[in-house]
């Protein structure tokens, strides 16, 4: 089937390749709009990115990433919440309280990328939205990532964090990452959701800058990837909400079946990217993304330019 202008829709194998391919890029720190912008052109699959229809396609696979990370962290959501119902209920932030702290860094953290999102994400995501540029951005989320390795060892903080994890071996409870999280200052909070924004460039990994600005604050690489995974719930569930009208309105049409399957497929590649990453970080770090963005960036450049 081929939509008005010549441009082909979505086929069921290729919904099942982008939603297995977006579910496990959203989560991994290696952009999951630049890969839906670069594989589709080294493949020859003529999908239109910049069309409504495919805008339309991802918002499904959107939905179904962010309603994965509030499952799979749902005990973590379930007492975050109850605490910012205590934090309403008695106006302050108790200093017993790390939920209902933690609630208050989520939401601060949240709302000036949701503002960048809400103002600028058409205009960047159009201009910036050619599998050339998602290349060189994706160049860049590699230097990125390295830069994060190399500056966490300065980071404010960590040093206290890591001899906090030394006085406790062993398996710890989730309530036990989020008292280290509760730790944040709000203007860390600010700063760490700010750089979610820059996930509008195709290329730039929002889990990447995340996890980049969790470590730069002195969060340990665990930590840094459980605060990214709760911040971005929010920001990915709104932002599929928000435009869940176009997929049931006629920039749907001719893709919501195939949106389905997609949505499917990236629901389950969420879960299982979710599982390994959450033990990946326990001993490991950034440096194997940044060495393949780096190298996947140059060559889809090279390939694209020449």
């Amino acid at each position: 089937m081929v939509a008005a202008g010549g441009q082909h829709l979505i086929s069921y194998f290729q919904a099942i390749v982008i939603g297995l391919l977006q579910g496990v890029t959203e989560l991994f720190p290696i952009s999951s709009l630049g890969h839906a912008v670069i594989l589709p052109k080294l493949l020859g699959w003529h999908l239109g990115q910049d069309k409504p229809y495919f805008l339309a396609f991802l918002v499904a696979t959107h939905l179904a990433t962010a309603t994965v990370l509030f499952v799979f962290f749902f005990p973590e959501w379930a007492r975050i919440l109850k605490g910012l119902g205590r934090s309403l209920r008695d106006r302050q932030i108790s200093d017993d309280d790390p939920d209902a702290r933690l609630a208050w860094l989520l939401i601060v953290g949240t709302i000036p990328a949701g503002l960048i999102g809400l103002l600028f994400e058409h205009k960047l995501r159009s201009l910036f939205a050619s599998p050339t540029a998602a290349a060189a951005f994706l160049t860049a989320n590699g230097v990125i990532l390295f830069a994060a390795e190399y500056l966490r060892r300065r980071a404010p903080g960590a040093e206290a964090r890591a001899r906090e994890l030394e006085r406790s071996p062993g398996a710890e409870t989730s309530s036990e990452a989020e008292k280290r999280l509760a730790t944040l200052g709000f203007r860390e909070a600010v700063g760490v959701g700010t750089a979610q924004a820059a996930a509008l460039f195709p290329g730039i990994s929002r889990a990447g800058v995340t996890i980049g600005g969790g470590l730069f604050v002195g969060l340990t690489h665990e930590d840094a990837a459980r605060y990214a995974f709760l911040l971005a719930t929010p920001i990915i569930g709104a932002a599929a909400l928000l435009k869940l009208p176009e997929l049931v309105g006629h920039h749907g049409d001719g893709v919501r079946g195939q949106a389905l399957v997609g949505a499917l497929c990236a629901g389950a590649a969420a879960w299982f990217a979710i599982k390994f990453l959450m033990r990946y970080f326990q001993t490991n770090t950034l440096t194997p993304f940044a060495v393949y963005c780096l190298f996947a960036g140059l060559g889809a450049l090279l390939v694209f330019v020449f």
